[in-house]
């Protein structure tokens, strides 16, 4: 098995993570381990990483990737279980974490998961096969106002409310079990004039993944229990792909700096602020023209950096 696609702003997150040979860590978010394979060729034979992915598939073809290091190893888990990892592993604290968020690339190729709005195939978007909750379950069982506000908040859709309408007088005469009868939904609940930006589904689609793997929900929480997991002068990195994910990591980023609100003319501080580390990015790094021309992926994703102290 075979990622095709090269892993997004590779350089930066290798050059964010400040790779210490000796130390230990985490990819997050294995997928096929493009970013991984570049993290053990800086590492020394002392050195390890943790690879944690949900999708049993990556995790086949990342060890496939990485076979000739030795100091590996992969988790079938969720990154937001990752204080529960460590401490199974005996690992008290980390040097590195890497995470990046949403749908990975493979996901996307292989139709039959159900992720792309391209082609026919069962409404399934579960990134851990293993789990229960479905994107037909979501599709077909969620009221017309629990789908309407999860296409609106996790997918940004204006026209949400039509949709979720639409959706539910199609499920009315049969259940909805494909990904083109979902598709072909949304393209009728969307005005013409407004199917320019982009793919109609494509935000549809988008909030019903996040909703089937709850990718927003534990984020904020995520971020920071990596931040406790790092060693001083450790760093995380993460890469975002939409606005609920950037806004959810910036906050925890400015949650675990701390701000002191004591009055300036206190001489010390009573308030009780405790600071983590710092931000490195002040504004989110993007990528660069020439990785745009060559990887569609980047477009939208945005890298954030901070460092324990």
């Amino acid at each position: 098995m075979v990622f095709k696609h090269k892993p997004v702003m590779l350089t930066e997150c290798i050059e964010g993570l400040k790779i210490k040979p000796d130390g230990i860590y985490v990819d997050g978010t294995l997928g096929g381990a493009g970013h991984s394979k570049k993290i053990m060729q800086k590492l020394s034979s002392q050195g390890m990483l943790i690879g944690i992915d949900r999708d049993e598939e990556a995790l086949e073809a990342a060890s496939d990737n990485l076979k000739e290091f030795p100091n590996v190893k992969y988790i079938h888990d969720n990154h937001d279980n990752i204080k529960e990892i460590l401490m199974q592993l005996n690992i008290d604290k980390v040097d590195g974490i890497l995470l990046d968020l949403g749908v990975s690339s493979h996901q996307l190729d292989e139709r039959n998961r159900g992720f792309s709005y391209l082609g026919e195939n069962n409404l399934d978007m579960r990134m851990d096969k293993t789990q229960e909750l479905t994107a037909e379950t979501v599709i077909n069982y969620y009221s017309e106002q629990k789908l309407a506000n999860l296409i609106y908040e996790y997918g940004e859709e204006k026209f949400s409310r039509q949709i979720a309408r639409n959706i539910c007088k199609e499920r009315e005469e049969h259940p909805i079990k494909t990904t083109k009868e979902l598709t072909k939904i949304i393209e009728k609940s969307i005005p013409i004039s407004k199917q320019k930006d982009g793919h109609p589904a494509k935000r549809t689609f988008q909030a019903i993944r996040i909703e089937v793997n709850n990718e927003i929900k534990p984020l904020y929480k995520t971020i920071k229990d990596c931040i406790e997991c790092l060693n001083e002068g450790g760093r995380l990195c993460v890469i975002t792909f939409h606005s609920l994910e950037d806004r959810a990591v910036k906050n925890a980023f400015v949650e675990a700096k701390g701000k002191c609100t004591c009055p300036s003319d206190l001489p010390y501080c009573v308030c009780g602020a405790k600071s983590l580390g710092e931000i490195i990015t002040k504004k989110p790094i993007t990528a660069t023209k020439e990785e745009l021309e060559e990887n569609s992926r980047s477009k939208s994703a945005k890298l954030r950096i901070f460092e324990r102290r």
